[in-house]
């Protein structure tokens, strides 16, 4: 899969294409469905399957650049941050993904100077599929209806795409995000299509849960707000095997943390991973994240945590 950075780094080969756009915050099952079409189409009309992505997701933009006086807009917190992202839409089997930087410029374009500079001038794109509720442009004046006519102005086909409904219930990053705030890993799991995992590279901590013990593999969450807050049983996957143990995510209160981290211990494990990109599989929570008086209580804390996690794959994952 091709990877390009910015509307200005289009290539005239890049150009002629059946392009989608949005978030796609997770791929979940509804925008698999989305991508299904995409490559359908693409098929069809013998051209490259593209994927429109924003970076930062539009919501973040506004929540970090909201004028004096008034209320500050809260983004969500990602279900995928970005290069799990591409590594999803990738296995879906994207050709492309043209990563917009969302910024001023890029948000008070029209909708349709958005069709003209990007879908148009810039990608050159033969067929659009879209959300029948999707909206772009300056003050999201930009709809399905604009985008066919616009399409019909320059000659590219428009596709709408209906709700995809598992259960009666739409299938969104909303309703994921829900169920992952209740620990609900199963109805994640089957809206997802795949367990819920977060992927990163191990960095150096303070050391801290060697001090108590404990050792950690810390994951650094890059800035952004994470999903999930607490103490999760966990899998991490390394050399293709999985490793049982448990994770802390969140802001570490007692050790007057700041920063958001992940922090797993792995069980019966003494590799040095340092450097190494993995993958955390969440199975279930122990308990929410809590500031404890003291270093001792700390770490009485985590040994029954580490107690309830062996357990727990000791009756469910035996070997």
């Amino acid at each position: 899969m091709e990877l390009i950075r910015g509307q200005y780094n289009i290539r005239g080969h890049q150009r002629g294409c059946v392009a989608t756009i949005g978030n796609f915050d997770g791929v979940h099952l509804g925008h698999q469905a989305v991508i299904g079409q995409l490559l359908e189409k693409s098929k069809q009309l013998q051209l490259p399957a593209v994927a429109m992505v924003f970076e930062p997701q539009p919501l973040e933009f506004f929540s970090r650049s909201t004028p004096a006086g008034m209320e500050p807009r809260v983004a969500p917190p990602r279900i995928s941050r970005f290069r799990e992202k591409l590594r999803l839409l990738e296995a879906q089997k994207i050709d492309k993904v043209l990563c917009l930087r969302f910024d001023h410029n890029l948000s008070q374009l029209s909708g349709q100077q958005f069709i003209q500079d990007i879908v148009v001038d810039g990608l050159g794109v033969q067929h659009m599929i879209v959300g029948d509720d999707f909206r772009y442009g300056h003050k999201r004046s930009g709809d399905f209806g604009l985008m066919q006519s616009e399409g019909q102005k320059h000659g590219f086909g428009v596709t709408a795409t209906n709700t995809f409904l598992l259960d009666g219930e739409r299938v969104s990053s909303t309703r994921i995000r829900a169920a992952l705030a209740e620990a609900r890993f199963d109805l994640v799991e089957t809206l997802l299509g795949r367990p819920f995992c977060i992927s990163g590279k191990v960095c150096y901590g303070q050391q801290l849960g060697r001090t108590l013990g404990v050792p950690t593999a810390n994951i650094g969450m890059a800035g952004l707000r994470p999903t999930l807050t607490g103490i999760y049983i966990v899998r991490l996957q390394h050399n293709g095997y999985w490793v049982p143990g448990v994770a802390n995510i969140g802001t570490r209160p007692t050790v007057d943390g700041q920063k958001p981290l992940l922090e797993v211990h792995l069980f019966d494990f003494d590799k040095t991973i340092y450097g190494e990109f993995v993958t955390v599989q969440f199975h279930q929570k122990i308990r929410d994240e809590k500031k404890f008086e003291s270093l001792p209580e700390l770490k009485s804390a985590m040994e029954k945590d580490l107690e309830i996690g062996r357990r727990y794959f000791e009756q469910n994952h035996p070997e």
